[in-house]
């Protein structure tokens, strides 16, 4: 089934929930189409959410699971119909196995959603829709690991030897080098991410005599990984 037609299937399916005698919980004046949108919103989210908690990006599940909290919010006939749902329950599961970083936990409580959708289709009468866990991510532009954090352990294992990579007191180098800091480093007002990009792509500067930091042996989306780590670096110094 095409996504476009799955999609209007599965608005047509909410439908019965809002019944001639329930007010909707969405702004005076709104539409099938912005309820169609609030939908498909929501399916994108469910998506979403599963790539990122696959990919222990936690910061992004918390953000997705939150969207699903308040657009379920708009979508019940009244606040106390999402309350009192089973949903409650397997959002605030979610909810825990995300500020937990269980994986396990969060692939239980997804699964336990899901099928709430489901069982939630079948009882309205619409069973031919079934939601499933997401095989493969239509968003080819978003990267769902969480980037930052793959760069910090990167940063630690290739440049932790000679600088020190947060503000820690308890980190210190391996070798004792007159190395900067990336804290340092990213105070500095005419050195820019694309520096530390050209750093990791060729052979470093000379730091002593007879002394050079040799290329890092780094594939592209590591030195990405880095940077984007960097920039943080850089927006945490300008607050």
């Amino acid at each position: 089934m095409k996504f476009q037609t799955l999609m209007t299937v599965t608005i047509v399916a909410m439908l019965p929930l809002f019944n001639a005698g329930a007010q909707v919980n969405l702004s005076a004046g709104s539409t099938s189409t912005q309820l169609s949108d609030l939908m498909i919103a929501l399916q994108f989210q469910h998506i979403k959410l599963w790539f990122a908690g696959k990919l222990s990006n936690w910061e992004l599940a918390n953000y997705e699971v939150r969207q699903i909290q308040a657009n379920l919010q708009k979508a019940m006939p009244s606040p106390e119909s999402l309350r009192s749902s089973q949903t409650t329950e397997q959002l605030q599961a979610l909810d825990r196995a995300i500020q937990q970083e269980d994986g396990a936990a969060f692939a239980k409580a997804y699964a336990d959603l899901t099928n709430g959708c489901n069982a939630c289709h079948r009882a309205s009468g619409f069973g031919s829709i079934t939601i499933q866990v997401p095989v493969n991510s239509p968003f080819s532009d978003q990267l769902f690991a969480d980037q930052i954090a793959q760069g910090r352990a990167l940063a630690r294992g290739t440049c932790g030897l000679c600088h020190v990579i947060s503000d820690s007191s308890r980190e210190k180098p391996a070798f004792r080098l007159p190395a900067p800091s990336f804290s340092e480093i990213a105070s500095r007002p005419s050195f820019s991410a694309n520096d530390i990009r050209e750093l990791l792509t060729s052979n470093h500067r000379r730091v002593g005599p007879n002394q050079a930091m040799l290329k890092p042996k780094l594939v592209e989306y590591q030195i990405d990984a880095i940077v984007a780590f960097f920039e943080t670096v850089q927006a945490d110094r300008a607050r």
